[in-house]
């Protein structure tokens, strides 16, 4: 086995019956994302300090589902990890009531229960959504899906927010690193699926390993997604999600709130998770991430 595959096949066990799509990426923008990355990242102390910040976050994930499956969460815990998934923290605030909050537990449950079963990845995260309403205010409820799979069980499942590939918006991260001169006007057909995201985090792996990454691999991954959608997110002028992502100050503004490690503001207990009162919450304990 060579040092590429043992990397690879070392990332997830992978169903035989998984039919993963050809995914056709643009190396030269692989490098120039991969090289924004490593470059960005020196302010904060080196793209080592964001590994270990992504590694911290994956540990309180882990340290809270992992065993219980969420089905012995509390309220609490789960408004401490809120702030670390962007994607849903300004949204979920009803959910985080007394009243709510079980059936939000219960889907969690039902999604975690069967997390060695990676072939019916799709089909929970289908039930799990199933369980709220199918509207654009819930669109956010397939994020938080992708989220705790990805944060609680990272070996097993890549990354899988809309950020990354929605096939419906044909937007994220796979767009952007397409091959093609007029990515722009194409519709990308490849499926939202676990076997896309899959395929792409091992294209990725692939890329890394080329390029002298041999640990740590699927951190890195996430870091160079976060960088690839940053930079299309600064190519819009802030214009996209303008309510999360007002213009940087740094390089790496966008990238670290992609992956939520701006989820506590800097000096202070408060966190970007909105209550639906529009209050920001605050945690007891601050984890020191990179704010």
């Amino acid at each position: 086995m060579s040092l590429l595959q043992a990397v690879t096949s070392a990332l997830a066990p992978v169903p035989d019956e998984l039919e993963r799509p050809h995914l056709d990426l643009s190396g030269p923008r692989l490098t120039q994302a991969f090289e924004a990355l490593l470059a960005g990242s020196e302010a904060l102390g080196g793209i080592e300090r964001y590994v270990e910040a992504l590694r911290l976050k994956n540990t309180l994930f882990q340290e809270a589902l992992r065993g219980s499956e969420g089905r012995t969460l509390e309220l609490a815990t789960f408004q401490a990890l809120c702030p670390f998934m962007a994607s849903i923290r300004r949204r979920i605030g009803a959910y985080l009531e007394e009243d709510k909050f079980p059936l939000l537990r219960g889907a969690i449950g039902e999604l975690l229960a069967g997390v060695t079963d990676t072939a019916a990845t799709d089909a929970r995260i289908k039930t799990f959504c199933g369980r709220f309403p199918n509207d654009k205010s819930h669109r956010w409820v397939r994020d938080l899906a992708a989220e705790l799979l990805h944060n609680t069980y990272p070996e097993r499942y890549p990354l899988m927010c809309r950020w990354v590939w929605d096939r419906k918006s044909n937007t994220g991260v796979l767009r952007e690193i397409w091959f093609a001169d007029d990515v722009d006007h194409i519709t990308i057909d490849v499926p939202s699926n676990y076997a896309t995201f899959l395929m792409l985090r091992e294209e990725l792996s692939q890329f890394l390993t080329e390029n002298g990454v041999f640990s740590d691999v699927m951190i890195y991954i996430d870091l160079i997604c976060a960088q690839i959608y940053a930079d299309y997110i600064c190519a819009q002028g802030g214009s996209y999600l303008r309510a999360d992502f007002s213009s940087p100050d740094d390089p790496m503004q966008h990238a670290r709130r992609l992956l939520g490690l701006d989820g506590v503001r800097a000096g202070t207990d408060r966190t970007r998770l909105k209550a639906i009162d529009g209050e920001a919450y605050v945690i007891e304990e601050n984890p020191d991430l990179l704010e």
